[in-house]
């Protein structure tokens, strides 16, 4: 048979695990290991400490209250397990410190008339 003669497949079959010289699919086995590292428990143990509210190392002096909600959200990202939470679940947790609407709305912090910037309009 020359070069010529030889007949190309049309579909390569490149997944070769079942010709796994091991004996097969090795997920398959149930090795048991000294360290069971994919639970995730050591790593979240270690990484606690680094996670909360240390005001001391901000450039800026906080008031109580400040500091009350910033160990609040952090608290509430640890027992929830959620490093970005939504706007929703920020109020959440002002409400659950006891935070109301009791007063009308004010114009907010940093749109000075001075900037150039207007607040878009009510409505």
């Amino acid at each position: 048979m020359s070069n010529d003669d030889k007949v190309v497949p049309e579909v390569a079959v490149t997944d070769r695990r079942a010709n796994d010289r091991r004996g097969g699919e090795r997920r398959k086995r149930n090795i048991p290991v000294a360290v069971e590292r994919r639970s995730g428990q050591d790593r979240r143990q270690q990484g606690e400490r680094r996670r909360q509210v240390d005001p001391t190392t901000c450039e800026r002096d906080y008031t109580d209250e400040e500091i009350a909600f910033m160990r609040a959200m952090d608290q509430y990202k640890r027992d929830n397990r959620r490093p970005f939470p939504t706007w929703s679940e920020v109020l959440e947790v002002l409400y659950a410190l006891g935070y109301r609407k009791v007063a009308d709305q004010t114009a907010m912090p940093g749109l000075s008339p001075a900037s150039g910037r207007t607040p878009p309009p009510k409505g």
